[in-house]
């Protein structure tokens, strides 16, 4: 339970690290980081693995690539619904979802280690 919570604390702090790194994305509050964080989690976790099934084709037409769609598809989804938490478009999305990635997995890696 303790390091579900360090995951959930992590990513919101890599939200955050992103919006400093990107300014096409700005998250208001570390509330709203929080709020982002579980929900991108929720929806990385329910949503995005029926997606991948469904659009495995193209996934697969694409050698892969379609993958970062998606990702940023979704990122760009969860700053729709939370308030505090906003990406300016479609390509800053998907850039936002790598950035978010790479550094949420760098914290992971310094922190659970």
């Amino acid at each position: 339970m303790l390091r579900l919570l360090l995951v959930w604390l992590i990513n919101a702090v890599a939200l955050i690290a992103v919006a400093y790194l990107m300014p096409s994305v700005t998250v208001t509050s570390f509330g709203a980081a929080l709020i982002a964080a579980l929900v991108l989690g929720l929806v990385n976790a329910v949503v995005r693995p029926v997606l991948v099934l469904l659009t495995l084709p193209v996934t697969i037409l694409t050698l892969g690539l379609f993958i970062f769609v998606l990702n940023g598809l979704l990122f760009w989804a969860v700053s729709e619904f939370v308030q505090g938490f906003a990406v300016a478009g479609f390509w800053p999305a998907v850039l936002g979802a790598l950035v978010f990635s790479l550094v949420s997995w760098l914290l992971s890696a310094l922190v659970l280690r």
